[in-house]
């Protein structure tokens, strides 16, 4: 089956012979490099003189006379004429204004490509809009006034607009189409050339105007790519507006209509393959693409209804591919170095008196471009932010501590940006430097991204330059986005060879023999209602502008067009329910098996990814004699009670905490963490009681403490984190909870003193050491730890533990001995039973005493005595003995000879 292009080359050949004094105009210039390869083809064995081929934009640019500015520009000259028309009403500063111009703009081109009346049109526009306020109310608001006021004004802005852009001979696209209209009969008196239509579908008014005067000059031939299933069904939006080209238009009224095929009927193999999540469409692009032989790629279109998966896609090609033509560019805003300037950006656009916020900081700095700019000083400023727990940095503290060649670039970093011409000196330094600092040959791709950002700094430099409105960082950040979101990066590679990746638009008047389409999902293709607009629907029907039927239409005439000539169709839809082009397939893929043709061979699958059955296997750690020597060597410095607990609860996190001496890494406490308040509460008490070693405790000491509670809760706040704010927030609260906690406990002491009991302080924060005989080991083991205090109260031992924490009764008290290295609930008696274990070993305290937990969160309960008991009703024995200590250590040294035996691997607990 021909091409089409083919095929309208054959039928000009048939008619002309003179093709070098044809003027082609296609909708695309890749639909005209498709045309000189097939005039090559044919012209193979000749030389002669190509024709002017040219797409519908170059073609209507040279007809206006005058010069296509991009969006950018546009909004400058508009925001201009906004300032300087009607002068005494309030404006808008350029940032707000840029919100909702955009869309105007847009209006004022869709009114110039349908040559509307502008007169007549903005003034019914503003009637609406005072019909839509009239009933609020009697007397209008200031406000809504100021809002009629602005669309009655509206024409006037248009016509001044207009003509600025006029008298400098430029234009934005609707622009350009109008005038083009408008000099069309001119150009038609000096042509002499015969022109080409080739390909077109919807024709807005300024094109049919001028379509229909080529051709009623007879200088020109048009060629249309409709088939006769969709012509015939006039319920089909595939020939929407060719039917209506086809039966209005004067010139069919006397010629044929070129051309009606009957390709879409043809055999075609059609597959419907719905697959879960948009990584999953680019997945299976690859894998069917990997089944294509390597001779039929170059009749292979890979078509993206959604442009954003491109990046998926060009991940998941398969090796076969060693060529690739991508249509389309990369986005701008998707490669790594857009991160972080917009970083920056977020850095730089809100300050604080106090400086830089910590989490924006840390976000620029681990950054790749940080690393590029600062090498191993990253890390550096990383650490001492963590460690020094600053949430607001100031620029000195950074450049602290550093070698001089990097404090410039500190300073254009994380120097607080004064307006938007300094913000965009200190990005254009910047980029030299990543300049600088990338190699050629290793990182090509960075210095390529790092040039287009060159370019985008330039263009901006050059607007804010040109055009003084831009001078605050929040409207420099805007124009940043806009230009970045619009700007691509441009792939090279040969039109002609190999796999075609292209975009809808991109497919127009090319025809392959295999087609792959993704993202066949409902409000991508087609998009469906999202008309921004401020056009209501009801006034583009009056004006017969296109709303969202016509531009479905569209859609479903590039959607049919690209498959009906193909042999092979792929349309992939992503079945996950995840928002606007997740879950619903379109209506096309309903359409096609509704309307299902006896040649058509249509098959649905759905797709997924192989996924292997796992079994959740526990981490299992080997010991060798390295991890014994380990293990020795914490025996010998002696191993703690929370060491102990640690491996009861879980051994995985006991090999990588003491055995590998991995630690979990420092974090900025913006809010004061739970055992941050536990260090400061206990090194509090130990400074309130410390004093009080080997002395009686009297009421008066009590209240002497209470009153400096404040004073030491502060100064222990400060001493761990000297730059955290505790007089307001969160901070304040846990503030206030430390000192709670410490009064309520002094109150508790208070009262047993009043109720006639005696205390006296034997030692606060007592470092306790002692020997563990284990004649099953080869060597010595040792306990340390250090106990918050021991006591005696009314002439009886205690040894207290404080936890901040809640500590319940039921965690002390022991029924089974085997338990207590089994169930990690009773980690709590494990520590108080080994410090109890190391004071009576050390420093031969007779029996019996007690041993027990302070619970700050269950003061209530008062001192919770470690205790046993032999039955679930039976009496709890408060007395720590030389017999509970025999069963303790019975327990303790089957614990330990578990962790040192070389033949028992740990083994990662289920918690």
């Amino acid at each position: 089956m021909d091409s089409f292009l083919k095929e309208v080359i054959s039928e000009i050949e048939k008619k002309n012979d003179h093709v070098s004094d044809l003027i082609f105009i296609l909708p695309s210039k890749r639909a005209g490099l498709f045309l000189k390869r097939e005039l090559l083809k044919r012209h193979v064995d000749k030389t002669f003189f190509a024709p002017i081929i040219l797409s519908i934009e170059e073609f209507i640019t040279e007809l206006s006379g005058l010069r296509q500015i991009d969006a950018i520009q546009t909004l400058f000259d508009f925001y201009e004429t906004y300032l300087t028309t009607h002068t005494h009403l309030d404006k808008e500063n350029l940032e707000v204004f840029s919100s909702w111009a955009q869309t105007l703009i847009q209006d004022f081109n869709e009114i110039d490509r349908y040559c509307i009346d502008q007169k007549s049109f903005f003034s019914y526009l503003s009637s609406i809009q005072d019909l839509n306020h009239w009933y609020l109310q009697k007397e209008k608001t200031e406000l809504i006034q100021k809002y009629i006021s602005f669309w009655n004004n509206l024409y006037d802005y248009y016509n001044n607009f207009k003509d600025k852009l006029l008298n400098r001979k430029v234009g934005y696209q609707g622009l350009l189409y109008r005038r083009a209209s408008e000099n069309i009969f001119d150009y038609i008196k000096h042509a002499e050339q015969k022109h080409i239509l080739v390909g077109f579908n919807a024709l807005n008014n300024a094109e049919q105007i001028i379509f229909q005067s080529l051709l009623e000059a007879n200088i020109a031939d048009i060629y249309w790519d409709a088939d006769s299933f969709f012509v015939d069904n006039r319920y089909h939006e595939a020939s929407l507006f060719l039917r209506d080209y086809k039966n209005n238009w004067n010139y069919y009224k006397e010629h044929p209509f070129k051309w009606i095929r009957d390709n879409f009927s043809s055999n075609k193999e059609i597959n419907l393959i719905g697959v879960p999540k948009n990584v999953g469409q680019a997945k299976l692009a690859g894998k069917i693409l990997n089944g294509i032989p390597q001779k039929d790629l170059e009749k292979t279109a890979l078509v993206l209804a959604d442009e954003s998966l491109l990046l998926p896609v060009l991940n998941s090609l398969p090796d076969s591919i060693d060529s690739l033509n991508i249509t389309m560019g990369l986005p701008l805003k998707e490669v790594p170095v857009s991160s972080f300037f917009e970083l920056l950006f977020a850095l730089h656009k809100t300050t604080h008196p106090k400086g830089l916020y910590y989490k924006l900081v840390l976000e620029v700095l681990n950054n790749q471009a940080s690393q590029w700019l600062l090498g191993n000083v990253r890390n550096h400023l990383i650490g001492k932010i963590t460690k020094e727990n600053l949430v607001y940095i100031s620029l000195e503290k950074l450049q602290s501590d550093i070698v001089k060649s990097k404090e410039v670039v500190i300073e254009l970093l994380f120097s607080p940006w004064k307006n938007a011409q300094e913000a965009l000196a200190n990005c254009r330094k910047i980029i030299q430097l990543l300049k600088g600092n990338l190699d050629k040959e290793q990182n090509s791709m960075e210095l390529e991204y790092v040039y287009h950002f060159h370019l985008v700094f330039n263009r901006l430099l050059t607007l804010c330059s040109t055009y003084q409105y831009v001078n605050t960082i929040a409207s420099l950040y805007y124009l940043y986005k806009d230009v970045v979101n619009s700007d691509t990066l441009d792939f090279r590679g040969e039109p002609f060879r190999g796999l075609q990746l292209m975009g809808m638009l991109e497919s127009r008047c090319l025809d392959f023999e295999t087609v792959i389409i993704t993202s066949v999902n409902e409000g991508v293709l087609p998009a469906g209602k999202n008309m921004n607009s401020f056009i209501p629907y009801d006034l583009k029907r009056a004006y017969n502008l296109p709303t969202y039927k016509e531009k479905d239409a569209i859609y479903t005439y590039h959607f049919y067009r690209l498959i009906q000539r193909a042999k092979k169709v792929y349309l992939i839809y992503n079945t996950e329910d995840e928002g606007v082009g997740g879950g619903e397939k379109s209506r096309f893929v309903y359409q096609l098996e509704i309307d299902k043709i006896d040649n058509h061979n249509i098959s649905n699958y759905i797709a997924s990814s192989e996924i292997p059955k796992l079994q959740a296997e526990p981490i299992t750690i080997k010991k060798d004699q390295v991890i014994l020597a380990k293990i020795k060597e914490l025996a010998l410095n002696g191993l703690s009670p929370s060491a102990l607990t640690t491996y009861i609860r879980n051994p995985i996190d006991f090999y990588y905490k003491y055995i590998l001496g991995i630690q979990e890494s420092d974090q900025v406490e913006e809010t004061i963490a739970a055992n941050t308040l536990g260090t400061v509460i206990h090194n509090a008490l130990e400074n309130l009681y410390k004093p009080l070693e080997n002395k009686f405790v009297s009421v008066q000491d009590i209240k002497a403490m209470i009153g400096q509670i404040d004073t030491e809760i502060k100064y222990h706040f400060r001493k761990e984190y000297s730059k955290l704010d505790i007089t307001q927030g969160k901070n304040l609260l846990i503030f206030e909870v430390a000192k709670r906690y410490i009064y309520n406990f002094l109150k508790s002491e208070e009262k047993l003193l009043t109720s006639g009991s005696t205390l006296k302080i034997i030692a606060i924060e007592s470092n306790l050491k002692t020997q563990l005989m284990i004649p099953e080991l080869d060597f010595p083991v040792f306990i340390k730890g250090k106990v918050d205090r021991i006591d005696e109260l009314d002439g009886e031992l205690r040894i207290i533990d404080y936890k901040t924490g809640k500590v319940q009764k039921s965690d002390v008290v022991l029924m089974d001995w085997n338990m207590l290295t089994e169930d990690y609930k009773y980690s709590k008696a494990v520590q108080v039973l080994a410090y109890a274990y190391m004071q009576y070993n050390e420093n031969n305290v007779s029996e019996p005493f007690k041993a027990g937990i302070i619970s700050f969160k269950n003061l209530k309960e008062g001192f919770l005595k470690f205790g046993t008991k032999r039955s679930v009703r039976g009496k709890v024995d408060y007395e720590v003995t030389s017999e509970v200590f025999q069963e303790y250590l019975l327990e303790l040294k089957k614990l330990i000879s578990e962790i040192s035996n070389l033949d028992l691997p740990f083994i990662e607990k289920e918690i």
